[in-house]
This record gives structure tokens, C-alpha cells and sequence, in this order.
């Protein structure tokens, strides 16, 4: 049986923290350089110039990309046929804490949502589990910012209302949010489940690839009419208008009751850092 040792393990989370802050993926900037050249407004345009190029600074100077460098949110598939001989939640909030502490990272979370007194380590992470088949471990990581997290929002429809009643749910988040979630966003979607589950994939959609689409024929048909209608509606980079208020949308869906439609939306801001490892 196949064994890691708990220093890797930490290392490799302390990485994945640091990077993520840091260095934005290609295929965000690809997207975000896409915008700028589809955009007719010279403020919209420039406003993605100056995205871009916060990035760039970013990225070469080890600087976070956002002040708000977020709660760590992990996404860990343990493989069957690992063993570990050490406490796993443990080990992966390490990696954070270090993390946060060695790369100046800003530390946002408190230890109860109403003494408001600071961890000062930016711990605990929000850890999802999840156990697969093999001997590796699967580890996925997302700084998640509280302006964006903030505008994200949560409905259970009814059967009735259909694909009709979701997308109009979607374009009314988007609506609310406006410039808050610090646009051009990206969108995770999650229908279907029951209150807990459609949040947790709506959460687990932003972890998608930019570029990739659903292997569900009528999820990936959502996708498209959800980005075309939302970048319809003016609202531009950083909510002073534009065509370009959304860089991608991700739909994931699961199981529910026949007398249900739970529709989760989580909005990502521009700034899209995630980072994964398989160890």
C-alpha cells in the first residue's frame, strides 16, 4: 500500500496556497485579453487593460493578485489504496497556515461569525472529502474572496419552474450583484441535489476548467444561453458597463426530489485562482 509522508504533503499545500494568490491561469488571461478586444468602450477596455496587467504584476513580482486573498477552500480526493499515518485535515490546514504566514498573505477569517476575533493564520480551511479509487491524493485549492462570495445566492424552485425559472434566478443574481463581485465574473451553477448539495457543486463548478464545457448535454446547453444572456446585460468590467460582465459559466447538476429545483449560484470575481497537485 502506498504511503506520502505528512512534510510533503504540507509543502505541497504551502505551494498551492502561495501560487494561487500569485498567478492567475493562462486561460483566464486568454479570456480576459479576449474581452478587452471584443469591448467597443474605451473605459471597459481599459479597465481589462488594467486587470491585465495587475496580473502581469502579479505573476513577476510574487505580489497577490487581490488584497482579499480569501478563505481557502480544498477539494481533497483520497484515493482507496493510500495510506496515511498522520490526521488529514490537520496536515492540509499546516499548509494553509504556512502558507498565509510565508507568502504575506492577508489573513481574513475570524473564528466565529460574531466575536469577529481573527485565527491571525487564516485557518481553518473549508475542506470537502471525497474517496476514489487508487493510491493518490487528489488535492484542489481556491482562495475564495468574500466580494464575490458575498453576491452569490441560493434558491429552491419549484419543478414548475423549469429552465425558465432558473435563468431568470441567474440574471437576477448577476443583476444584484453588478459591479460588487468585481466583474468580468465567472459562474458556477449548481441544480439539482437537495439545499446542501447544490451549493456544494455550484462551488465545485468554479474549479472547471475556463475553456471547458458539460458533459451533459442539457447542462451544457444552460452554459451557453446563460453566458450569451448574461453578458447581455450591460453590465461591463467592474459594473461600468461593457460586453464583457462574464468570462465563463459552469454548470453542474445532480439527482434531486421530484418535488424539487434547488438552483445555487456562486460568482467568482476576474481575479479565478485555483491550483491543484496530485500527489
Amino acid at each position: 500500500m502506498r504511503t506520502i509522508s505528512k512534510d510533503r504533503l504540507i509543502s505541497e499545500m504551502e505551494r498551492l496556497v502561495v501560487e494561487a494568490a500569485t498567478v492567475l491561469d493562462d486561460k483566464v488571461v486568454a479570456c480576459l485579453r479576449n474581452g478587452q478586444g471584443q469591448e467597443p468602450g474605451e473605459r471597459a477596455r481599459h479597465i481589462l487593460g488594467e486587470i491585465l496587467e495587475n496580473q502581469a504584476i502579479a505573476r513577476t513580482t510574487s505580489i497577490p493578485i487581490c488584497q482579499d486573498t480569501g478563505v481557502a477552500v480544498v477539494f481533497v480526493e483520497l484515493g482507496r489504496d493510500l495510506h496515511l499515518d498522520f490526521d488529514l485535515t490537520e496536515a492540509l490546514n499546516e499548509g494553509v497556515r504556512r502558507g498565509y504566514q510565508n507568502g504575506y498573505l492577508r489573513k481574513s477569517v475570524v473564528r466565529h461569525p460574531l466575536d469577529r476575533v481573527n485565527t491571525k493564520d487564516n485557518t481553518p480551511a473549508v475542506i470537502h472529502l471525497s474517496l476514489v479509487p487508487g493510491d493518490r491524493l487528489r488535492i484542489r485549492f481556491a482562495p475564495k474572496g468574500a466580494g464575490s462570495e458575498n453576491m452569490s445566492r441560493l434558491a429552491m424552485l419549484t419543478p414548475a419552474d423549469g429552465i425558465e425559472g432558473i435563468v431568470r434566478f441567474v440574471l437576477e443574481t448577476v443583476k444584484l450583484a453588478g459591479g460588487k463581485a468585481c466583474p468580468p465574473i465567472i459562474l458556477g451553477i449548481g441544480i439539482g441535489g437537495n439545499f446542501e448539495k447544490c451549493a456544494l457543486i455550484a462551488k465545485e463548478a468554479l474549479f472547471r476548467e475556463v475553456d471547458d464545457r458539460a458533459e451533459n448535454p442539457i447542462d451544457r446547453a444552460l452554459e451557453e444561453r446563460l453566458f450569451e444572456e448574461v453578458n447581455k446585460l450591460g453590465i461591463g468590467p467592474m459594473g461600468l458597463s461593457g460586453v464583457t460582465t462574464c468570462l465563463a459559466v459552469k454548470v453542474n447538476s445532480a439527482a434531486c426530489h421530484i418535488a424539487s429545483l434547488p438552483v445555487a449560484v456562486n460568482i467568482q470575481c476576474h481575479a479565478a485562482r485555483h491550483k491543484e497537485t496530485v500527489l
